[in-house]
């Protein structure tokens, strides 16, 4: 049997969550040529490298990554002993990590993911952000359990995954209080020479709102393009240009952005699908935010 010296992964694991030898060399209380010699020593024992340099800093190669996975696991379930040992409460909680594209809104994402946090048994919720394509390769590697997206995946990709449509979502369109004003009157011929602050042109949500401009002869004055929706909402917020957010969270949008509708694009949906190495879902807590979700965007 081959054993793993756990001292030297503790070391691997703190330079990894810490990002730096020197900084974990002082948490840990020893000298950065001990932990370096360390790192090396688990690198060898494992017959890959783990870290690679990136200017300054210390990234993990894809082995790395897949070492620091177990390693959360193994000192996780190290903590949740001694707890218990010391009389705190025993049992350790169901774990469910969820993927969600880049492109998603923030809030849609909560109001998806939200209703695993009420299951009767308690699941901690592990949240994963990026491209279609990172999250597709977690994915298959078993690192997500499921995958949130405005798209369903391409058939020629090479993983064999399953798309569950969760249902569409209307979207309405928003302006700072003055702005909202000006172009509510008239709308939707009065958006014509508008300003507009618009997502990028690789996401959906942009694809859609081209084709609704082009089928109403809309030509609109885009002040600026973002990849991120919580930025372009910020500076929706400071009347820099109309935005439009989805129906399911025009109410969080209003309130927490303090701004207008300016009314609502008729033949504009958005769908929303979770994807899954599975045919049927069977997690528990995937299954929670499917309903939910499936529940919510019918309604």
């Amino acid at each position: 049997m081959e054993w793993l010296n756990y001292h030297h992964l503790l070391y691997f694991w703190t330079v990894a969550r810490i990002g730096s030898v020197s900084r974990a060399s002082a948490e840990l209380r020893l000298t950065q040529a001990t932990v370096s010699a360390q790192l090396k020593s688990l690198e060898q024992a494992l017959g890959e490298k783990l870290f690679r340099k990136s200017g300054r800093h210390l990234v993990l190669t894809d082995t790395g990554k897949v070492v620091f996975r177990y390693a959360e696991e193994i000192f996780s379930l190290g903590q949740e002993l001694m707890g218990a040992l010391k009389g705190r409460p025993a049992g350790r909680m169901a774990r469910v990590t969820v993927g969600v594209t880049d492109v998603m809104p923030k809030l849609l994402a909560y109001q998806l993911i939200e209703p695993a946090l009420k299951l009767k048994e308690p699941h901690r919720i592990i949240c994963r952000e990026g491209t279609n394509s990172e999250l597709l390769a977690a994915l298959a590697v078993h690192d997500i359990d499921v995958m949130l997206s405005d798209a369903p995946i391409d058939p020629a990709v090479n993983v064999r995954a399953f798309n569950h449509l969760l249902g569409e979502c209307g979207v309405i369109l928003f302006g700072a209080t003055g702005l909202a004003a000006k172009y509510r009157a008239g709308f939707p011929r009065s958006l014509d020479g508008a300003p507009f602050l618009l997502p990028t042109s690789n996401t959906t949500a942009r694809r859609l709102l081209d084709q609704w401009f082009e089928s109403q002869n809309i030509r609109p004055a885009i002040v600026a393009e973002f990849e991120d929706s919580a930025l372009l909402k910020v500076f929706g917020q400071r009347g820099l240009g109309l935005f439009v957010a989805h129906s399911l969270i025009g109410d969080e949008v209003q309130r927490q952005y303090r701004v207008k509708v300016v009314g609502q694009l008729d033949g504009v949906t958005e769908r929303f699908y979770a994807v899954s190495l599975d045919r049927k879902l069977k997690h528990p807590a995937v299954v929670a935010i499917s309903d939910a979700a499936r529940a919510r965007l019918a309604g």
